[in-house]
């Protein structure tokens, strides 16, 4: 077998790092130097490369709450208020810079892949990859189940059910969505888990992977998220919009081992459920 076949299929290489590693990485089989491009394996072969990867993020002594770390995967839980990733305007005191500063004190040497992003104001579970290889091969959209807490007000018409509506970029506006019949596919599953006050715990599974999708979704149906004031949300009890990515579950690219990590409820969408009752199975088993 050709060498980027079994590298693409098997390890999870995209056309770019296969180019990469042919024009400027480092390729040994069974301990021996070889050309990747004219390299065949079979089985029993010893493949080691090494990518070499550059980034212009800087590392920052920023505090990280890791719930789980192995030699391929980082998951952290993500306090609201920061970004995932610097953008053109904002370099700095993201959880880019938080994970480089991680890696480099702990003698790692890895650019930073997030599997997934969330939202400035989002809090919750991001998946990291340490090797670009790993992050293509967890981005597929099956990979990973992702499960979020929301807090809306008032309750919706069903205790539980399906969104399925799809969802667009709203016309002037390089950051809003909107449900549109010219949108992309998008599915959402929810559960009501407790009502208190006027307003509602929902958990949520993402069948699909859309932009502002739980915002959207919920939105549309006339139950916007509490504090999102990008889609309508009241902003007078709570500083941000009420989502929380609270559980992952996948299996491990490497091992095939099962992961399931939670986050617990924040205490600024906690408060507003003292007594927290409902059935939580559909959504928090592990298996």
């Amino acid at each position: 077998m050709a060498l980027r076949e079994f590298l693409q299929k098997e390890c999870g290489f995209s056309t770019t790092l296969w180019k990469k590693l042919r024009r400027s990485g480092t390729f040994s089989l069974n301990g021996l130097p070889a050309n990747a491009a004219q390299t065949r394996i079979k089985s029993g072969d010893e493949l080691c490369w090494h990518l070499a990867e550059e980034s212009r993020i800087s590392p920052e002594d920023i505090p990280l709450d890791i719930l789980y770390e192995d030699a391929a995967l980082l998951i952290v839980n993500k306090p609201a208020g920061i970004l995932v990733h610097p953008t053109g305007g904002e370099h700095s005191h993201t959880l880019a810079n938080a994970v480089l500063f991680h890696y480099e004190a702990h003698g790692e040497k890895h650019a930073f892949h997030p599997v997934h992003r969330l939202d400035r104001q989002t809090s919750g579970l991001v998946l990291i990859a340490k090797e670009a290889h790993m992050q293509h091969l967890l981005s597929a959209h099956d990979a990973i189940e992702r499960i979020y807490f929301a807090v809306i007000e008032g309750k919706l018409p069903e205790p539980c059910g399906t969104i399925t509506a799809p969802i667009a970029r709203r016309p002037g506006s390089i950051i809003e969505r909107m449900v549109s019949p010219a949108g992309k596919y998008a599915v959402t599953h929810y559960e009501t888990l407790a009502e208190h006050g006027g307003l509602s715990l929902l958990a949520l599974r993402l069948a699909t992977g859309r932009t502002h999708q739980i915002r959207v979704h919920l939105a549309h149906l006339a139950h916007p998220l509490l504090g999102d004031d990008l889609y309508g949300g009241r902003t007078d009890r709570i500083a941000r919009q009420a989502l929380h990515a609270h559980r992952l579950h996948l299996r491990h690219p490497s091992s095939g081992e099962e992961i399931t990590v939670h986050a617990p409820l924040p205490a600024d969408m906690s408060v507003f459920f003292p007594e927290i009752y409902g059935n939580f199975s559909l959504f928090t088993k592990d298996s």
